[in-house]
């Protein structure tokens, strides 16, 4: 540490021309990143620069800077905590269950999720500091009982958030983001811890060589337990916040969040070798990362692409880190400490010229694309999608069907894929509202945690069509859909007639909380109900998700038992369901499935799948745009549009192929 210090002072001492200039742009790197990204954003889009986006960004930043800022202290310390998403979603699943199910008071709650986050950390800093695990093993092995806890506590199911804590997701007075204050805070506090206390201190000491900080008579264990508990605790609030915004707790959220966490602190100029590190820099890396997903939102850029230039980002920011230390511009502690970053008065002075430059190219950029882009809109209709997945075939044919009306029509369509992550769509939907659509069709993830972002649309004045999943607690014009119940009530009759009106079944259910399994399980139920002979043995979500059908089928079959049938709430549970049986399939065991996918058809023409509710998937896409472009001119339409379901067997599924 003190070694480095001193070549970092070398430098710093130095005075202006070329070796100042050049440190100027090393250790503004994510700084001069971030402003040639809003200029290049807002050259390619119009709407980029509105006040309503650039709030957008601010509110998607916020949950992966908090959390970014709980894993700055552990990365200053040398140490990396993969454990921060599933902490978040079990702290806000623990408050939501106690404040409904368990009927503590919401503000008793509140504490006992940030106390839970707080004890995750705590027994990750146990087993690093006092077990001897490797931080990457500790934290991943937290990685997978926070999330399997918050399965268990939740039931699998989302639960709906406390109507008071919920505010933590709206605005003050109508414009300001709590989630964008609530950021403000937490880096403000993390910056004084980093610049201001013992503890801080002790972070850059230990990040810069243990051994040296334990033979200086600093208490490294104790320290590490503390830094991987603020780490947890940040956790903790970064779930509230998250939670707050889809006003439910998912169980499943935050999911890959400690990878963004993770990359905001590494682009924002921490090393990973520990020793450097500062508040600012790592909530510059979470706009960074805002801006681009923003950004490629607003450009129709595939979320795959989006992964693939996120990825290139993160290891273009990592060779910055080694190109600065071989430079020798590295931050030393003592810069560090002082600073939550930049080393000495050459530092200083640096960083408040890249910070000056920074505000007068926005505002440049600002005042003159706002110009550039006037009136680039048009009076065209713009319409948005936002799909929950575009990994089944159910909801590719739902975007091709889109695709092809809204061409046949003539109007802009622009689609997206939520890659079923609840807060991701609410992000894509509160893009399409700063845009100023003209209508937006949604495809919930979750009934319950659209909701928000579709008011949010409601306030905006922007119709709203909902597809093949209806929307809760907000308006839609329009809700096209399968009949879900009736075509449930079909499977029964056709699982049940199959089997002769006796036998043992088990269910395999979609995504918890969404309308479509709500619908069909309920349908199911109300169809099997008529054969007294056949008995549900077990009931298991699989998401509608073909692995996962795989592997609950196969768990089931290891449970033991006899069992007839299977009635899964989509073609792709029923093939891996199919896939776990074998031979079986077709012959002792009679699987019924739902959608009437090109696959599952196949299926039930050779004999392994017996039969499929067929849905007709580009239809509901098509519907969905007419209805969009109907809502979009002012006119009325239906509440709801049923599209008709028809069960699928060997006899007639030629007439579907």
């Amino acid at each position: 540490m003190a070694t480095d210090t001193l070549k970092s002072g070398k430098h710093t001492t130095g005075g202006g021309g070329a070796p100042g200039l050049r440190r100027l742009l090393l250790d503004n790197g994510a700084l001069s990143a971030l402003v040639v990204l809003v200029v290049a954003m807002s050259l390619l889009s119009g709407d980029f620069l509105s006040t309503q986006n650039l709030l957008n960004v601010g509110v998607q930043a916020a949950v992966t800077a908090i959390l970014a800022f709980g894993v700055t202290f552990v990365i200053v310390t040398a140490g990396i905590d993969l454990s921060v998403g599933s902490v978040a979603a079990l702290s806000a699943t623990v408050l939501a269950w106690s404040a409904t199910s368990a009927g503590v008071p919401v503000w008793s709650a509140v504490v006992l999720a940030v106390a839970t986050g707080a004890a995750c950390g705590l027994v990750n800093g146990a087993l690093v500091s006092y077990g001897k695990l490797p931080p990457f093993i500790a934290t991943l092995a937290m990685l997978s009982v926070g999330r399997g806890l918050s399965l268990v506590i939740s039931g699998g199911s989302p639960i709906a958030f406390p109507s008071s804590v919920a505010r933590l997701g709206d605005t003050l007075g109508g414009r300001l983001p709590v989630p964008v204050l609530v950021m403000i805070v937490a880096g403000l506090v993390t910056s004084v811890i980093l610049g201001r206390t013992y503890l801080g201190r002790s972070m850059y000491a230990i990040g810069g060589n243990e051994e040296a900080a334990r033979l200086s008579g600093l208490r490294v264990k104790r320290q590490k337990v503390a830094v991987y508990a603020l780490s947890g605790l940040f956790a903790a609030v970064a779930g509230i916040v998250l939670a707050s915004r889809l006003a439910s707790a998912q169980p499943q959220a935050a999911q890959g969040y400690e990878l963004d966490a993770i990359a905001a602190v590494v682009i924002g100029g921490a090393s990973l070798s520990g020793g450097v590190g500062k508040a600012s820099g790592t909530l510059i890396g979470a706009l960074i990362l805002a801006v681009l997903r923003n950004g490629l939102n607003l450009l129709s850029v595939s979320a795959f692409w989006q992964q693939v230039v996120i990825g290139v980002v993160i290891a273009l920011a990592v060779l910055l880190d080694t190109v600065r230390r071989r430079a020798g511009a590295t931050a030393g502690a003592g810069g560090a400490a002082g600073t939550g970053g930049a080393g000495g008065p050459g530092g200083g002075k640096a960083r408040t010229v890249g910070y000056t430059v920074a505000a007068v190219l926005v505002a440049a950029v600002v005042g003159g694309v706002s110009l550039w882009n006037s009136g680039s809109s048009g009076g065209a209709t713009r319409l948005g999608m936002s799909v929950s997945t575009l990994n089944n075939p159910f909801f590719v044919q739902l975007k091709t069907g889109a695709q092809a009306e809204a061409k046949a029509r003539g109007v802009e369509l622009t689609v997206t894929d939520a890659q079923n992550d609840a807060s991701q769509q609410a992000n894509q939907i509160e893009n399409f509202t700063s845009e100023a659509l003209s209508s937006v069709i949604v495809n919930p993830v979750d009934s319950d945690a659209a909701g928000p972002s579709v008011r949010a649309a409601n306030r905006a004045d922007i119709p709203v069509i909902a597809a093949d999943r209806g929307v809760n607690e907000a308006d839609v014009a329009t809700l096209v859909a399968s009949d879900n119940v009736a075509g449930g009530e079909q499977a029964a009759r056709a699982l049940a007639g199959k089997l002769g009106g006796k036998g043992r079944i088990v269910i395999l259910q979609g995504t918890a909380g969404t309308s479509a399994s709500r619908e069909r399980g309920a349908g199911f139920a109300r169809g099997i109900a008529a054969y007294p002979g056949i008995e549900v043995v077990a009931k298991q979500p699989a998401d509608f998700d073909r692995t996962k059908g795989l592997d609950v089928m196969t768990n089931m079959l290891q449970a033991g038992g006899e069992v007839n049938g299977v009635f899964a709430e989509n073609d792709e549970m029923a093939l891996g369901a199919v896939k776990a049986l074998g031979a079986r399939a077709g012959r002792s065991v009679q699987v019924v499935g739902f959608d009437g996918t090109p696959d599952g058809l196949k299926a039930v023409g050779a004999g392994t799948l017996y039969a499929s509710v067929a849905q007709q998937p580009r239809e509901l896409g098509r519907l969905a745009v007419r209805n969009a472009i109907e809502a979009a001119g002012g006119r009325r339409t239906e509440a709801t549009v049923k599209v008709p379901v028809k069960v699928v067997t060997a006899e007639n599924v030629a007439d579907f192929s």
